[in-house]
């Protein structure tokens, strides 16, 4: 779980009906939180619980591995997450957003509990629902292996690319990268961690050097916790191409941002498809049901 032509937000009733005015940017974004532009005040919730998900993965039939973190943060019934490099969160992190008021976490230093506690404020105000523009998408039981090729495909519906068409792929995950080679549209991985994909291909580490190379992105939630989210964002707007994401981070936030940028969005709330071998569900924003 790493990282042509525009697609129009869905126009259903279901889809526009969510509260707030489209966000200029991120920083707009926690702004009109902040003012309670997308729900309570901030200022009157307090997170309950904060906790951390760590896995490592091996799928049988695949060469290599990876590992995951990720805070989440809990706010009545919503749970909003953020991953983070293993490792990375400093000691006493989780702590210290126990019991926090959630406009003070919006404020805190660390970006990975700014936007668990963004993701959990927006999903507490604005669930998905098919009245805030989801269009619900089952996911079958099975193994790990099987729902990620299932999530995969739910994803790469997304993209209104043609065969030989290229994405730049932003957080590297080859079950993606997979359904992309069965549709024969090409595609640039790109990972901070650089390396190789299942099938031995470079993975650059500079994804804005490739944006002018490549027909849409497709990009994973994490970029909101490194910051490259905006870039990605404002180059969409400028070139009128695709940007399609996929989110385990930030799957209340960036739908948000359709129309803004954004063309769609598969979002995924905790808990994660990689938790659980039963069924599931993701939400996808941004194209009506008859165009998928």
């Amino acid at each position: 779980m790493r990282a042509g032509t525009g697609l129009p937000p869905a126009t259903t009733p279901a889809a526009t009906a969510v509260a707030g005015a489209t966000p200029a940017s991120y920083d707009d974004l926690v702004r009109q939180v902040l003012a309670g532009g997308f729900g309570p005040d901030p200022h009157s919730l307090r997170v309950a619980v904060a906790f951390t998900t760590s896995q490592a993965v091996r799928h049988d039939g695949r060469r290599g591995g990876y590992r995951n973190e990720v805070l989440s943060l809990r706010l009545g019934q919503a749970v909003g997450s953020c991953a983070v490099e293993p490792g990375a969160l400093p000691r006493g992190a989780v702590d210290d957003c126990a019991g926090a008021e959630v406009a003070r976490l919006l404020e805190h230093p660390l970006p990975s509990v700014r936007v668990a506690a963004l993701d959990a404020c927006l999903m507490h105000g604005l669930p998905h629902t098919r009245q805030n523009g989801a269009l619900p998408f089952p996911l079958p039981a099975g193994s790990s292996l099987e729902k990620s090729r299932a999530r995969a495909r739910a994803v790469v519906e997304l993209l209104d690319l043609e065969p030989g068409q290229t994405v730049l792929v932003v957080g590297v995950v080859n079950s993606l990268l997979e359904a992309l080679r069965s549709r024969g549209i090409r595609y640039i991985p790109c990972d901070l961690k650089g390396g190789r994909t299942e099938w031995g291909e470079h993975v650059v580490t500079d994804a804005h050097a490739e944006l002018d190379r490549c027909d849409a992105v497709l990009a994973s939630g994490m970029t909101l916790g490194n910051g490259s989210f905006e870039p990605l964002r404002e180059h969409a707007l400028r070139s009128g191409r695709q940007l399609v994401m996929f989110a385990q981070t930030g799957s209340a936030v960036l739908p948000r941002f359709l129309g803004a940028g954004v063309s769609a969005v598969c979002a995924e709330p905790y808990p994660f498809f990689w938790l659980d071998g039963g069924p599931g569900v993701i939400h996808r924003y941004g194209r009506t049901e008859a165009a998928l």
